[in-house]
């Protein structure tokens, strides 16, 4: 928003902020959705592994329901928001890049041994069969939709930048960074997505490792780490939305100190951050039960914000950094991707809607 506002002027920093907003926001709960299926995952497989695959499914307490465990992350993370610079502890990048690396790989592997053992590759060239063409069209915008938000880093990039170290200048540090992750993360999402089509055809579900039933050990791991690295990856992108609006409103004012004689226990509280915070977290996860349908919501939040954090801001301040003069080739070029970008946004965007709250949701 600095840079939007430096470049482009106020009203358009306002406008920039509404959709990064949206976009933390929504990835909080696709989190929540990500990490409730994963732990709802752990639970199935511990129990197949004792009663075998025919066990009947469970009951919403015990884990059959994702909003219980929804509502676990959810209590987890009112708790983490609570730590000051959770998401600038140096050990925590680490961390969630182990365990990104780990069921990556093991999600990458199982798609590729099932193949194997199938003997045959499952589902077709022309994807899910539906009722009517038109469920067939909705369904192609949602996956546009799913790919918008599959590069979510760009909207903490900045902030990335920032924290580097110069010599050398952070922007080549930034672009060595930016394409080593972006082919890194291209190989596992093509890996995983077309080993798991491959093997487990129309029936491929939203999150790969709860198609797979053995080894029940390595499925634990693997979930365990998509959980532990979700309990960072969420604070990381609700910190900023945090900021946001605690400078704001000046929350630094609302502290008072809070004794507790009998403990020995005396700290400073500020109220507004543990209120605001707290009910950030419950409306995060409040959206996350409403709308519990997965590739839906992650297509709906990636098509609404991509084309403006993506390419309109981005473009907008290239322009007027490198003062690009109107009607010139690349002025032209420029505008003509832009262009396309914003009708393949809006494709994704009407098709996730209906997704999500046409009569064939979820």
């Amino acid at each position: 928003m600095d840079a939007v506002k430096f470049y482009l002027g106020e009203k358009r920093q306002m406008l920039s902020g509404f959709f990064l907003s949206i976009s933390l926001f929504g990835s909080g709960v696709v989190y929540t959705l990500t990490t409730a299926t994963s732990m709802r995952a752990i639970h199935e497989a511990n129990r197949y592994g004792r009663e075998g695959r025919g066990a009947p499914f469970s009951t919403a307490a015990a884990g059959g329901s994702d909003v219980y465990y929804m509502l676990l992350f959810g209590l987890a993370q009112a708790v983490l928001s609570q730590i000051p610079d959770f998401h600038n502890m140096a050990w925590l990048s680490v961390f969630a890049a182990v365990m990104s690396f780990f069921y990556s790989f093991v999600g990458f592997g199982l798609g590729a041994a099932k193949v194997i053992e199938n003997g045959v590759i499952m589902g077709g060239i022309g994807g899910i069969p539906l009722v009517s063409p038109m469920q067939k069209v909705w369904r192609v915008a949602q996956s546009l939709g799913d790919i918008a938000f599959a590069y979510p880093y760009t909207l903490v990039l900045l902030e990335i930048e920032d924290t580097l170290r110069s010599p050398p200048a952070e922007s080549k540090t930034m672009k060595k960074a930016s394409r080593a992750s972006i082919a890194i993360t291209t190989f596992f999402y093509l890996g995983c997505g077309c080993f798991g089509y491959a093997a487990f055809g129309d029936g491929t579900p939203g999150n790969l490792l709860t198609g797979f039933g053995e080894p029940y050990w390595l499925i634990d791991l693997a979930n365990l780490s998509v959980v532990l690295h979700l309990l960072g990856g969420y604070q990381l992108y609700s910190q900023p939305a945090f900021a946001l609006v605690e400078r704001r409103f000046g929350a630094e004012a609302w502290a008072v100190e809070v004794e507790l004689p009998l403990l020995r226990w005396r700290r400073s509280v500020n109220v507004f951050r543990l209120c605001f915070r707290t009910a950030y977290v419950v409306a995060v996860t409040a959206m996350a039960v409403w709308y519990p349908y997965f590739n839906q919501v992650v297509g709906l939040i990636g098509a609404f914000t991509f084309w403006p954090l993506d390419i309109h801001f981005p473009v907008e301040m290239y322009l007027a950094q490198n003062k690009v003069a109107p009607w010139t080739t690349r002025w032209l070029a420029i505008q003509a991707f832009r262009a396309t970008c914003l009708l393949v946004a809006a494709f994704a965007s009407v098709g996730s809607a209906v997704g999500v709250f046409g009569p064939n949701k979820g």
